[in-house]
């Protein structure tokens, strides 16, 4: 017998940070967490209203201002969708999928917020239609525009 048979073979190691873990950023690992942790609560029947709120109240004064009226718009003009936490982001949900989110601009150091449609929402236009929406001042203009939005995604 060679020396080499007798010998075993040694295992290659790995590390505790996967490649797809470094290649995030860490906003997009704490939004990672935070999507466990609304999982969890959503599991055990936390209210979604309470924690979207709890949100808003972390965010920085512009975000908050901003998040507060946005709610204000969703709830208003499509009071079937029910308010929830999405990567620790306002979000609002129909029959359990998200439809809309509330994105603050300190979440990921941007220098605008963003309000986004998810694949669920209809706002299919052609073939090539956005589905997200730089924020940096909420005015009435803006105001409808989201609320046309937000009756157009639930349609």
């Amino acid at each position: 017998m060679s020396q080499d048979s007798d010998t075993p073979k040694r295992s290659k190691r790995t590390t505790t940070t996967s490649k797809s873990a470094a290649a995030l950023t860490p906003e997009e690992r704490a939004a990672m967490k935070e999507l466990a942790a609304e999982r969890k609560a959503q599991a055990s029947g936390e209210d979604g209203e309470r924690a979207v709120l709890a949100k808003i109240a972390e965010m920085p004064e512009a975000d908050r201002s901003m998040a507060e009226r946005i709610h204000a718009i969703v709830k208003a003009a499509a009071p079937s969708l029910t308010a929830r936490t999405w990567y620790g982001m306002p979000a609002y949900a129909k029959d359990g999928k998200v439809i809309c989110f509330f994105q603050s601009a300190a979440k990921f150091k941007a220098r605008y917020a963003t309000i986004g449609f998810s694949p669920n929402a209809n706002l299919d236009d052609g073939d090539m239609f956005p589905t997200y929406f730089a924020l940096k001042k909420l005015t009435s203009a803006e105001e409808k525009k989201i609320t046309a939005l937000v009756k157009i995604a639930i349609s």
